[in-house]
């Protein structure tokens, strides 16, 4: 094993490292999905102030569908896709429902409550998201819950997901409160694929930290077990 592994080379689950951040990056629809998501936000809000609410909801499912078809045709990955058109139609759903303009976001604002509960619980029970869901997807297991600093390096991952959820919530349900739903869109393409991108590029950093810290203690764990030992964590 050579000292400064190469980064083509496979890592510790056998994926090339180059590999495995694409991998992540395509399961969230990479950046184009999360420009796509702000169509039918920006088509909605306008759209509702001219003509009305029945109008609003028809163009935001046209919208939707449009985005749908577009990545269809570009053959990009279909979970995305799927997942932003039903996304959609739950908000228009709402809106319907509640007769309220503004009840078009309210899914969105208890999704990002429900994300930042679950993050924080995942720190707190020693199973860090952002490890489980980077790992499952590179195919390299839970080998890294055994160290302390890689599962640190997750820990502080998966802690910023859960404040930018947190301040998406904290934010959007306060306009909400207030009926404010132009701020709202405002708010939700502001805080949406920006702080998204800021996230992952965190996330990025952290992994690979972490990974370079792995790959390190499994030399040590081969050349000296003992001496390796003060790197290990617990279940």
């Amino acid at each position: 094993m050579t000292s400064s592994p190469d980064p083509s080379e496979p890592t510790l689950g056998g994926a090339p490292e180059s590999d495995v951040r694409p991998s992540v990056l395509e399961q969230m629809g990479g950046v184009s999905g999360l420009i796509y998501s702000t169509v039918p936000i920006v088509v909605f809000v306008p759209v509702n102030s001219a003509w009305g609410l029945t109008a609003a909801i028809v163009a935001a499912l046209i919208a939707a569908l449009a985005v749908f078809v577009i990545r269809l045709l570009r053959r990009e990955p279909l979970n995305p896709a799927i997942s932003g058109l039903i996304g959609v139609a739950i908000c228009v759903f709402i809106a319907y429902r509640t007769g309220d303009a503004k009840g078009y976001f309210l899914f969105g604002i208890w999704t990002t409550l429900a994300y930042a509960i679950v993050f924080v619980g995942s720190i707190l029970v020693r199973w860090p998201l952002v490890g489980v869901i980077w790992n499952l997807i590179s195919g390299e297991g839970m080998d890294w819950r055994r160290h302390r600093k890689t599962l640190r390096a997750y820990d502080l991952a998966t802690a910023f997901w859960a404040l930018v959820f947190a301040a998406r919530y904290l934010t959007q349900s306060e306009l909400y409160d207030h009926g404010s739903t132009g701020w709202l869109a405002v708010s939700r393409i502001a805080m949406g694929w920006p702080l998204t991108a800021l996230a992952v590029l965190a996330t990025v950093l952290l992994v690979r930290r972490a990974s370079k810290e792995e790959d390190r203690i499994v030399a040590d764990e081969q050349s000296d077990p003992e001496v390796a030992e003060t790197d290990t964590g617990w279940h």
